[in-house]
């Protein structure tokens, strides 16, 4: 999967131009009126080999007690709306994949796939009955592209689970110790997964703070 860049001007999630800026010391961010995102000036991000430096210093394993606790939140919805046996996908895994070993733990068949760590194209053209996507969104420059494709990887009664913190007003965001990680650069806010779910005509669930579900609609229902 190959991340695009947008035209300047237009937010990278649903194209619009009625974008206005937010100044955050020596951060310039620009947030769109029509579904709330937040990304950052795009000449102000990383190159890939610093941000792959920041993820390289991360402790995040397979075995932490801790670092389970907090994928649980995504992974209890995928147990509760898809059980095993389902065939999963967890997108930017990285190098340390736990959510993978927990659901083949509790008998789900599972790919992975990250683009420094896992990088195995072939895991993009399958289908699943679950996508997991955890604290991933955040780092991506061109969301609408990325989850496009995870969308149409889903089986007709799939399940794709977004973890990543919600951005609120533009007061909070501007303290908000989330966009303190260089490589946190695109923030999304319940209005922003509601117009996902509008686009891909999906229902959209916010079972936590930092959780978003999205299944795609039963014939004749209206999105929620």
């Amino acid at each position: 999967m190959l991340q695009t860049e947008n035209p300047t001007g237009c937010c990278p999630l649903c194209g619009s131009d009625d974008l206005y800026p937010l100044s955050c010391k020596e951060r310039l961010y620009y947030r769109c009126r029509t579904c709330e995102l937040v990304h950052l000036e795009p000449a102000q991000r990383l190159s890939e080999q610093a941000e792959k430096a920041v993820y390289d210093d991360h402790e995040n394993t397979v075995d932490d007690p801790g670092y389970r606790r907090f994928l649980s939140r995504a992974f209890d919805q995928v147990r509760q709306q898809q059980p095993p046996p389902a065939k999963g996908l967890d997108f930017g895994c990285g190098p340390g994949p736990a959510l993978v070993e927990m659901a083949r733990e509790a008998g789900y068949e599972m790919s992975l796939y990250d683009k420094y760590y896992h990088p195995d194209l072939a895991s993009l053209q399958q289908s699943y009955d679950f996508i997991t996507c955890t604290e991933v969104v955040e780092h991506l420059a061109d969301p609408l592209t990325v989850l496009d494709q995870l969308w149409s990887l889903l089986t007709p009664n799939g399940l794709l689970v977004l973890q990543t913190k919600r951005v609120l007003d533009d007061e909070r965001f501007r303290s908000w110790h989330y966009r303190n990680d260089p490589t946190h650069i695109t923030f999304f806010a319940e209005t922003s997964f509601r117009w996902l779910a509008q686009h891909w005509q999906a229902s959209v669930s916010f079972p936590h703070a930092d959780v978003a579900c999205f299944s795609p609609l039963i014939r004749g229902s209206t999105p929620r």
